[in-house]
């Protein structure tokens, strides 16, 4: 048995300028964003999504620009075989999570837990 749940949306960006993606969407959805780090090097920018809503992230990426999500798991292999067992395809691993693709050819990540309340507010699978 493990749990899962929607846990973030990731903005791609095909940027070389990832503070400023992260400004104009911080502004579009009237979040506050994380500010370049001192190397500016990560391609990472952390919007400040409410409480208790999924995180959101806009990501510095070499591919097409797009949108995709998370889905957050207290395991990560278990939630990814149920996946599989519904069509969806293993892409690749990344530090600790796994990249897939739907049936339907969106992708998105399989993600060890990340934000608090996971345990009230995720599915239970067998």
């Amino acid at each position: 048995m493990h749990k899962s749940r929607l846990g973030g949306l990731i903005i791609d960006c095909r940027t070389k300028d990832l503070g400023k993606a992260a400004e104009f969407w911080g502004q579009a959805l009237g979040m506050a964003w994380e500010q370049a780090q001192a190397d500016d090097s990560a391609d990472y920018r952390t919007l400040q999504a409410p409480p208790g809503e999924p995180y959101m992230e806009v990501q510095r990426v070499d591919h097409a620009s797009r949108v995709h999500l998370d889905i957050e798991t207290d395991d990560v292999p278990a939630e990814v075989k149920r996946l599989e067992a519904l069509g969806a395809r293993r892409l690749g691993a990344v530090r600790d999570w796994v990249v897939m693709e739907a049936p339907t050819g969106q992708r998105f990540c399989v993600v060890p837990v990340v934000r608090g309340g996971f345990d009230e507010g995720a599915n239970v699978w067998k």
